[in-house]
């Protein structure tokens, strides 16, 4: 290697090492294959009280696609989406509670002052029903900044 080489290389190594990869942001609403929080009609949990399958009904919203059981639950949430969507984008709250992303399951959920939360799994909706307060606070403190 020819000394000019190797003072090339040397001065750039540092700027090489700085360099980062820039990191996707996360979706802001959970999804899978662009449907949102695993095809559950969101409208579902707070009339039949729990999840229920979404079907062919669709609307676009946030950047996913929302699934309902039929035309009444997705006019429902079309007149007020914020009424339905589950809160941190439908991404567990337990986990947003402690600073960080994870998916859900329909069955893992609670609805608190009219407002649908999701959680990875039961036990993570056992250990958010510890302290429900106490862990929206700490996740609206965390939100939207763990999303990348």
């Amino acid at each position: 290697m020819h000394r000019r080489t190797f003072s090339a290389l040397a001065l750039a190594t540092p700027a090489l090492c700085l360099a980062r990869p820039a990191l996707a942001r996360e979706p802001e609403i959970y999804q899978e294959g662009g449907i949102a929080i695993d095809g559950s009609d969101p409208v579902g949990y707070f009339t039949t009280n729990g999840p229920v399958a979404g079907g062919d009904v669709t609307l676009d919203y946030k950047g996913a696609t929302w699934r309902f059981a039929d035309q009444a639950s997705a006019d429902a949430f079309a007149a007020n989406p914020t009424a339905y969507e589950p809160a941190f984008g439908g991404y567990c709250a337990f986990a947003a509670s402690r600073g960080y992303l994870a998916p859900t399951t329909p069955e893992a959920w609670t609805i608190y002052e009219d407002r649908l939360y999701l959680n990875a799994n039961l036990r993570a909706r056992e250990l958010w029903l510890q302290d429900v307060p106490g862990n929206i606070a700490k996740g609206e403190a965390n939100w939207p900044g763990i999303l990348g």
